[in-house]
């Protein structure tokens, strides 16, 4: 054997070894140790390896086939069509799409002279591949795709998620097997994280958080207590087929897609029929600018031949079709060294510990800070400077360490001792000194310092005039820094007083910024109820519980003087919730900043349907919102339409009562003529909400 061949040999069955304990965890402990991007790096060395030597590729390798095993526990399902995998394109340039596309016309034999090809482009989820099995309609089975031969039988599980139909609309076919993905949308894994962390710190015993919303549906998915599964939200989207029997395919896989809808399955609406590589590239390109405001992860898209007739000829190598490829965008997860650890005091005084980092690009960015969440978790997770660790960044949320990677703990950190909040600040905050203090059942220790922290005081600022509080555009970090530091203001009202001159002094505040911030501070006196609410920085209330409270009382001097009972009385608020607020409002600094607020000119449209008064105009009412309207932003529009009982969709269908358009209104403003429903501009729209019921019931037609 040559030394080459021999060096290729052993990192091969290292290779093997690291590959199959990895996957081992990721796929049947749901428990991964390293991150997607590594596990693709270590995948991929072994591919080239035995690419370069073919008497290398063992039949039990991680290349030669469909990673997965069966959980013990579980009935075994035998898949009577594999499920395979595609091949992955990590080539997150257009020249991915460019190499697949090239490939195809090449096995297809085209030349530069034929058209185009026709390619069918979708989103590539990051969840649980699962096989529903139909009989006559009706869903009989569902299994996971396990090793691609043989997976496990989780139909209990399956049947709690509400978005996968138990009987299919039109079709009944002796056999049917559709596939697609199970998957957590961010907000719901993100809640169900914080009810795991309130479980852990009020004593919970065998209660944890998940890592990632892959993780979060995997676990579901396989509990064996279907009960367990039914308290992880769950979300499905079909994309392709398992065995049929007795139903005609349609002759495009975008024609499929379509039909799987029109059978009540949810499929992505993120899907394009393009042509050729011009095509893929700017699909590739528009789906990345749009992956951080979808509400659930992707690590990728998907081409796929569109034609089933072309499909077939290309065929299959080893385990992947020629005829599709899962192109990548930057890994939301990736290993790096923990160099300290520093202590944030965010608004309402929590102390949170935030992981400083040996900078990594993650998620299309440069990390260099990710939280901690809280001293529980940094201790869960056994966090210790010096480690090295997995910091995970999806979409807007805060970059957070998700894990430790142990098989590369060295005894030097192993000997740390674990984070503890209260030596690591010497029982103070470490902006102003304050003594900190945690509450019983708490999971966060708090500065007792209140306003005279200058953390919490900034905080509260930036909260304040935050996007979804009362928007003050051009009032950042920097700007806010500067006016506390420097005594100019020390509380809210404050704001709504400030001069050209103050502001022209501030460094980098040039005469137009200074004018454009002023100008923003006016503007945001006209806000919504539900907005200034949030924007106080309540505790345990946000922006849904803002809404829950401002649709019930109408009114914010009726909210101040509500007792605990009344509050209680409110949609979805607990004891924890109404205490909170009705301790907030016992404070008098509080309510004579609302009423410094009020004086200075920040005012909101009156509520009329609220609960404690009949008046819902447009309760039970649907609404479409399209376009810009003149005064009114469209989250505006929204909540003086939710308050007011109505629901906004959108979509406009049949069930649709009203449009409102603004200016530049599109498709549905045309889609809405087509149907014959009622058109409203912002007007419109303010005299429907002073309308009394009975005359809004006559205008949509339901008297």
């Amino acid at each position: 054997m040559t030394s080459s061949l021999a060096t290729a040999t052993k990192r091969a069955d290292e290779l093997h070894a690291i590959l199959h304990e990895h996957a081992h965890k990721y796929y049947v402990l749901d428990e991964p140790s390293i991150p997607d991007a590594e596990y693709d790096r270590l995948f991929q060395e072994l591919q080239s390896i035995e690419a370069a030597h073919p008497e290398l590729a063992r039949a039990d390798s991680p290349t030669q086939r469909v990673i997965g095993q069966v959980l013990e526990g579980f009935a075994t399902v035998h898949h009577t069509v594999p499920m395979l995998s595609i091949r992955t394109e990590t080539d997150i340039t257009e020249g991915g799409a460019l190499a697949f596309d090239a490939r195809v016309r090449r096995e297809l034999g085209l030349t530069e002279a034929d058209p185009p090809v026709a390619y069918s482009a979708e989103l590539k989820f990051d969840g649980l591949a699962i096989n529903l099995r139909y009989e006559l309609g009706v869903l009989v089975q569902a299994a996971t795709r396990g090793d691609g031969e043989k997976g496990e039988d989780v139909t209990s599980n399956i049947r709690t998620i509400r978005q996968i139909p138990l009987r299919l609309k039109g079709v009944a076919a002796p056999v049917l097997e559709v596939r697609g993905e199970v998957y957590m949308k961010r907000a719901d894994f993100d809640a169900y994280n914080e009810r795991q962390r309130a479980l852990i710190a009020g004593g919970a015993r065998n209660e944890k958080t998940v890592v990632n919303p892959r993780n979060a549906a995997a676990g579901a998915v396989r509990q064996l207590d279907p009960n367990q599964s039914r308290k992880r939200p769950l979300s499905f989207f079909a994309y392709g087929l398992g065995d049929v029997q007795g139903w005609t395919v349609p002759s495009t896989h975008s024609g499929l897609l379509d039909a799987l809808a029109a059978m009540g399955f949810p499929v992505a609406r993120q899907r394009v029929v393009t042509q050729g590589a011009a095509g893929l590239v700017k699909y590739h390109e528009a789906m990345g600018a749009e992956r951080d405001k979808l509400p659930y992860d992707i690590d990728g898209v998907v081409y796929k031949v569109d034609s089933r007739e072309l499909q077939a000829k290309l065929g299959f190598v080893s385990r992947e079709p020629r005829w599709a490829v899962a192109h990548k965008y930057p890994a939301q997860e990736q290993m790096t060294q923990l160099m300290d650890i520093d202590i944030q005091v965010g608004r309402t005084g929590k102390l949170t510990p935030v992981a400083k980092l040996q900078p990594v690009f993650v998620g299309g960015t440069t990390v260099s800070n990710a939280t901690l969440h809280n001293e529980g978790e940094a201790q869960r997770k056994d966090v210790r400077v010096g480690d090295t660790v997995i910091v995970r960044r999806a979409g807007d949320v805060i970059p957070e360490v998700v894990g430790v990677v142990l098989d590369k703990r060295t005894p030097e950190v192993a000997a740390k001792p674990l984070f503890d909040m209260f030596a690591w600040v010497h029982g103070k905050c470490p902006i102003c000194a304050s003594p900190i203090a945690k509450e019983e059942g708490e999971a966060d220790w708090r500065c007792t310092g209140g306003i005279t922290c200058p953390a919490q005081c900034k905080q509260a600022f930036l909260h304040f005039a935050s996007r979804r509080a009362v928007e003050i555009e051009g009032l950042g970090d920097k700007v806010v820094d500067q006016l506390v530091d420097a005594g100019i203001v020390r509380t809210l009202p404050e704001l709504y007083k400030l001069g050209f001159a103050k502001l022209n002094e501030l460094e980098r505040m040039g005469e137009k910024s200074a004018r454009n911030l002023l100008d923003a501070i006016e503007r945001s006196k006209a806000t919504t109820l539900p907005r200034f609410l949030y924007g106080l920085g309540i505790r345990h209330v946000g922006e849904g519980t803002s809404k829950d409270l401002a649709r019930h009382f109408g009114d914010i001097d009726k909210l101040m003087d509500s007792s605990v009972e009344q509050l209680l009385e409110v949609n979805d608020v607990g004891p924890i919730v109404a205490n909170s607020v009705r301790e907030f409002f016992d404070q008098p600094h509080h309510r004579e900043v609302v009423e410094q607020l009020r004086a200075a000119g920040v005012h909101w449209p009156a509520i009329a349907g609220t609960a404690s008064d009949a008046h819902r105009p447009l309760l039970g009412k649907t609404l479409v919102i399209t376009g810009t309207l003149p005064t009114l932003g469209r989250e505006d529009a929204k909540e003086l339409i939710e308050a007011a009982g109505g629901k906004v969709s959108g979509s406009v269908s049949k069930k649709t009562n009203w449009l409102v358009a603004g200016e530049e209104a599109g498709s549905k403003l045309d889609k809405a003529r087509e149907l014959g429903i009622a058109i409203l501009d912002e007007a419109g729209l303010q005299a429907l909400l002073a309308a009394p019921p009975d005359a809004v019931d006559a205008a949509a037609g339901t008297e």
